[in-house]
């Protein structure tokens, strides 16, 4: 997800008359481009970020049940 957000507004600047489906389809080969370990590295960066917002959102009081 995080890599899709990252690299989607690149794509539609690069094709703007780009459609959803077509976005997606040039995502792929974006994602393949990367070796194995790059990808480890970043899903491991993105899921300490996300992990840290979510602590910080029930630290605060972010989320309220009632």
């Amino acid at each position: 997800m995080f890599f899709s957000q990252d690299w989607c507004e690149r794509i539609k600047a690069e094709n703007p008359d780009a459609g959803f489906g077509e976005v997606g389809k040039l995502l792929g080969p974006k994602w393949k481009e990367m070796d194995n370990e790059e990808k480890k590295t970043r899903a491991e960066r993105e899921k300490a970020g996300y992990d840290q917002g979510k602590k910080s959102a029930s630290d605060d009081g972010g989320e309220d049940d009632e």
